[in-house]
């Protein structure tokens, strides 16, 4: 386990420039690490705060003192000094100029005055051990940073607000409360004073026993495939779009022409590739340097791009040089059959060679795009997946316990026998929300995250 009393420092924000990035700092020594490196902007007296405020939250705004030769950039800092931020402890946020080497030197400076570099999912972890969160909302968190898609965003969020854990957590009170009443009455087994009827204990027990049953059925409904994967062609004007989609789908669907811009608003057919099912969406050409589309049909495709599962960027193989595309991206060299026989451009398996009239590569292009969905497949519900393998041996074996104490009721057995069978139930649901858990438990969930979540 990690020093919990150490105070940890990391970037937080993504890799690589923009507007804005942040600094993390977790521990007790907080204020000691940035303290003397920011210097507050003057109060509107014309004076300047000497300290901090220590009672509450609050944001500073000034500048932090780096070496030189970058000096003094402007921050705003933002400060929880009490028990009552993410991870329980103090911690504070330097927001600067999203530049690499300001974060570096930023982070640099922290530790140089008491901080060390944190973990990866140090953080959360810290928060999960001070009851902040449980471990299907840490898990979510995961979830939540790994999201490729709204879908994989939106099982995430939902998980992180509490959607698994939190009837979890009510049946772990309704045993609780069970087995006080069990241990109860066995400890006036000699007064015949009967604190909760057979009857009653039998009918909770049904009902917790559903309860757990309909948690796994959740889980295994969310565990399943996603219903239709979205697919979007895009890329400038005259790429060959709409002429790969109706060699696709096998049919005129949309509208072919030499004309920029003859697309103006989306076409959307489905498909199935590689045994799932798709939605293959045809989109306005995007600006260029020799072609400015409709703004509205503009906006279209941007929002298609922004929730497609995967995008096919098109093309003109007699215009373009060949690069491999992102994630989540695979590049069409459109027009084959319009290529001189001496070309050399070759195709890989994330730049496909296609033509829409010949044929030409079609095959080698589903296969592609059925290799990238497999594989988004495996990831998108990736935080109730592993939350899933982690728990569902343990809320079987709660679903079991309870069973045998129905059991066990059912054939007029011994109060003890019924409490010793809801013990190990409420054991078994703590493995689930983090009540019971154990160091290895913890290293294989916490192992994933990246340093400064």
């Amino acid at each position: 386990m990690l020093d919990l009393a150490d105070t940890i420092a990391a970037i937080a924000s993504a890799a690589g420039g923009a507007a804005r990035g942040i600094v993390r700092l977790s521990g007790p020594d907080v204020v000691a690490c940035v303290g003397p490196l920011f210097s507050q902007q003057p109060t509107p007296t014309g004076g300047q705060e000497s300290q901090f405020d220590l009672d509450r939250p609050r944001r500073y705004r000034g500048w932090l003192k780096l070496e030189e030769p970058l000096g003094e950039v402007p921050c705003d800092l933002y400060l929880w000094p009490t028990h009552r931020s993410y991870t329980h402890q103090p911690s504070a946020e330097l927001h600067l100029p999203g530049s690499p080497p300001l974060l570096q030197s930023a982070l640099t400076k922290v530790c140089r005055h008491g901080a060390r570099l944190a973990q990866p999912g140090e953080f959360t972890l810290r928060a999960f051990l001070a009851g902040r969160l449980d471990l299907t909302q840490a898990e979510a968190v995961l979830g939540v940073i790994d999201a490729h898609s709204q879908r994989e965003l939106e099982v995430a969020l939902a998980q992180l607000a509490g959607g698994l854990a939190t009837p979890l957590h009510q049946l772990r009170e309704q045993l609780l409360d069970l087995l006080a009443h069990l241990e109860a009455g066995l400890d006036f087994v000699e007064e015949d004073i009967e604190f909760i009827s057979a009857e009653e204990l039998a009918r909770q027990l049904s009902d917790i026993h559903a309860a757990i049953e309909h948690t796994r059925r959740q889980m295994h409904e969310r565990d399943a495939s996603i219903d239709a994967y979205q697919i979007v062609l895009a890329g400038p004007p005259n790429a060959g779009k709409s002429s790969l989609l109706n060699a696709l789908v096998g049919d005129d669907a949309a509208i072919v022409s030499e004309i920029a811009g003859t697309t103006r608003d989306y076409v959307l057919r489905e498909l199935v590739i590689d045994g799932l099912r798709c939605q293959i969406i045809d989109t306005a050409g995007l600006a260029g340097a020799a072609f400015t589309p409709d703004a509205a049909a503009e906006a279209h495709s941007r929002a298609w791009l922004d929730q497609a599962h995967l995008v096919l960027l098109c093309r003109d193989a007699m215009q373009t040089v060949r690069d491999e595309p992102a994630a989540r991206r695979l590049q069409v060299l459109t027009k084959h059959d319009l290529l001189p026989e001496s070309s050399s451009i070759a195709d890989s398996p994330r730049v496909i060679l296609a033509s829409a009239r010949t044929g030409y590569g079609l095959d080698r292009l589903r296969a592609a795009i059925g290799r990238e969905l497999r594989a988004l497949q495996e990831q998108a519900a990736q935080v109730v997946a592993n939350t899933s393998v982690r728990c569902r041996d343990s809320l079987d074996a709660a679903a079991e316990a309870l069973e045998r104490a129905r059991h066990v009721l059912l054939l007029q057995g011994g109060e003890e026998l019924v409490a010793a069978e809801l013990r190990m139930a409420l054991e078994e649901l703590g493995h689930v929300v983090g009540a019971v858990y154990t160091d290895d438990v913890l290293d294989r969930i916490f192992s994933r995250f990246c340093i400064g979540k």
